[in-house]
């Protein structure tokens, strides 16, 4: 494994299982959340998604990543440039729980975020993790022509999965 796309929805793990992997295998790891929202002198940007996919290829020239994020179009790319793709289909209940802690967290400034952590991006959150279940169907289903290099996980902690 030298190329893992790590795809979940949010507060689903994605992050932590991309550390903890980058940690145990020594290969970087990227959240395509600030590929797409980068920073600059004055401020977050977001890029084009011809601009996503050209910062995709120059670091899958590497040839050695870990990418994690939620599933855009902009990233299907890496679906054939990784060698395992990891869902991380974490139970709705403990995702619902890990947004409304995060939301906490943030604003009692132990965590820091990307964003801006207020009660709109909460909403939107919420919003997000509705839409995915509403389409989750259509996801894993897209997912099907890549089951030879596909991983699902229930929990961000089953590491033993993916190094057995």
């Amino acid at each position: 494994m030298k190329k893992i796309l790590i795809l979940g929805i949010v507060a689903s793990g994605k992050t932590t299982l991309a550390m903890e992997i980058s940690q145990k295998i020594n290969i970087p790891w990227y959240e395509l959340d600030t590929i797409v929202h980068h920073e600059t002198p004055h401020g977050r940007s977001k890029r084009t998604a011809d601009e996503q996919i050209a910062v995709i290829q120059d670091i899958d020239r590497l040839e050695a990543w870990i990418f994690e994020g939620t599933d855009r179009a902009s990233y299907r790319c890496l679906w054939d440039m990784a060698d395992t793709i990891i869902f991380l289909d974490t139970p709705l209940w403990k995702r619902k729980t890990r947004i409304f802690l995060r939301f906490i967290k943030q604003n009692l400034g132990i965590e820091k975020s990307h964003y801006t952590s207020d009660v709109q991006m909460l909403r939107m959150m919420y919003k997000w993790t509705r839409d995915f279940e509403r389409n989750r169907v259509e996801f894993e289903k897209s997912l099907q022509p890549y089951h030879h290099k596909l991983i699902i996980l229930t929990d961000n902690k089953k590491l033993e999965l993916i190094h057995s």
